[in-house]
């Protein structure tokens, strides 16, 4: 192709070259056996490496009064492309829909599959039924509650003052007040321990689990996730029962001889507070040494749960006589137990329903 750059002759050199595409794309569209093939033939003229961009490299070269003359017959061009383009994509769609109304009918007489596929239930729900199983086994009994709850139950009787640096870790979903009263989402389900300390009488040994929401969205953490709490209260809890409790459930959970490590902490509603963390059960040896990996960080421990013991200003919210009985709670993170378990690198994989990830748990 001519690509002279005088400006008398780019307009003819642009009107020679469009000539030249009418006859081969007609041609090409024409012998197109599919829709895929016809869109591939397409993009060869009007993509963004097509045959027309080479032609339009020639505008630089038009004369300013000559740009109307020469824009005109690419506009002409395009039209034409798109109008046979169009005509085909039709004539193919409208022979596969013949060939479908055409071909043997399916035999109705054939016997109906029976054999469906089975589901199962979803790996967090697996891991939920699991960790309540284990604290059922312990002595705690099993509470449910709203996901709707009023802020007093979320935050002021759990001693979140409401200027206290803590509720910035737990940016809420704010609703609309009912009758006076401040309403969101509930941001953990520490709010079982207001609800059933408010409505039962000690000695308590109970366990929640649910969805709660925050406003968190990366590779670890979700704005909807599900946690589980616990709390037991009597006479003379001390924090060695809360030891001796959350051990056996670790020895439950991963394995017996898995080592148990408190680090002090602090939440709100507890005093003391810890972070409990276990032996990495990824790169754990035969011997019971750790050989150090990824997951733990290669420091030999993963953090699994946050606990404590009550503190005396909760019991005051919920008319419980501190001097009297004391008890712990705890609390984690099922999504993070699913994620560890099966090792799971983003949180996301579990809230987006694909059957080809969920299918493999």
């Amino acid at each position: 192709m001519s690509t002279t750059s005088a400006p008398e002759g780019a307009v003819q050199a642009i009107e020679e070259g469009l000539a030249r595409l009418g006859t081969s794309f007609r041609d090409a569209f024409a012998s197109a056996p599919t829709e895929q093939a016809l869109r591939l033939e397409y993009a060869k003229v009007l993509g963004k490496k097509g045959d027309l961009t080479a032609v339009l490299a020639l505008m630089r070269n038009v004369a300013p009064a000559e740009r109307p003359r020469a824009g005109a017959a690419v506009n002409a061009f395009r039209e034409q492309v798109e109008s046979a383009f169009a005509a085909r994509l039709h004539a193919i769609t409208r022979a596969v829909r013949d060939a479908e109304l055409n071909a043997r009918p399916y035999d109705l007489s054939l016997p109906g599959r029976t054999e469906l596929g089975r589901g199962h239930a979803h790996p967090i729900h697996q891991v939920r039924d699991e960790l309540l199983g284990i604290f059922r086994e312990l002595g705690f009994a099993i509470a449910e509650g709203p996901e709707v709850e009023l802020e007093e139950n979320n935050f002021t009787k759990l001693n979140f003052p409401p200027d206290h640096p803590a509720t910035d870790m737990q940016d809420s979903f704010w609703l609309a007040s009912a009758e006076g009263a401040r309403v969101l989402l509930r941001t953990h389900t520490s709010n079982m321990q207001v609800r059933e300390m408010s409505t039962h009488a000690p000695p308590l040994a109970v366990v929640s689990a649910g969805r709660v929401f925050r406003r968190d969205d990366d590779l670890t953490h979700s704005p909807m996730f599900h946690q589980i709490e616990g709390f037991l209260v009597d006479e003379g809890v001390s924090l060695a029962d809360l030891r001796g409790v959350l051990t056996a459930f670790v020895e439950r959970l991963y394995g017996p001889g898995t080592p148990v490590r408190f680090r002090p902490s602090f939440f709100p509603f507890v005093e003391p507070g810890v972070e409990v963390d276990v032996g990495c059960v990824f790169c754990r040896k035969a011997d019971g040494s750790y050989a150090g990996c990824r997951v733990c960080k290669q420091s030999g421990w993963l953090e699994v749960l946050g606990a404590g013991m009550i503190h005396p200003e909760v019991f005051r919210h919920c008319d419980i006589d501190s001097e009297k009985y004391t008890g712990f709670a705890f609390g984690m993170g099922i999504d993070r137990v699913a994620m560890l378990k099966y090792g799971v690198p983003n949180i996301r994989l579990m809230f987006e329903s694909d059957p080809r990830f969920l299918s493999q748990f």
